[in-house]
């Protein structure tokens, strides 16, 4: 994994440097990565709390082990169904709320 030793300064300057502006095609493409990625990070996390493999989670939502691997690595993001469904399986809920003014 490369590393920037600290030498980056401004995080936006860089992004729009090497994928643009944003709005851009190319920025519009990196960020989508981005969230997919951490998306799939985050339910691997949240799974490993659960103490389940992904064999069992791919069984409790009516899927494939290698599905959930492909979603867990940033490869593809869940529709809006299988996410609460793999919310639902880990024992978790999503809570859609106003931010405070």
């Amino acid at each position: 994994m490369q590393t920037n030793n600290h030498q980056i300064k401004d995080y936006s300057a860089e992004l729009d440097r090497k994928y643009g502006a944003v709005g851009t095609k190319e920025r519009e493409q990196f960020d989508e990565e981005a969230w997919n990625f951490y998306t799939g990070q985050l339910l691997l996390e949240l799974r490993k709390e659960s103490k389940m493999t992904q064999e069992e989670l791919a069984q409790r939502i009516n899927s494939s082990k290698s599905y959930v691997s492909r979603i867990e690595r940033g490869q593809i993001i869940p529709s809006v169904s299988v996410f609460y469904r793999i919310i639902n399986a880990l024992g978790l809920r999503v809570d859609i709320v106003r931010p405070l003014a």
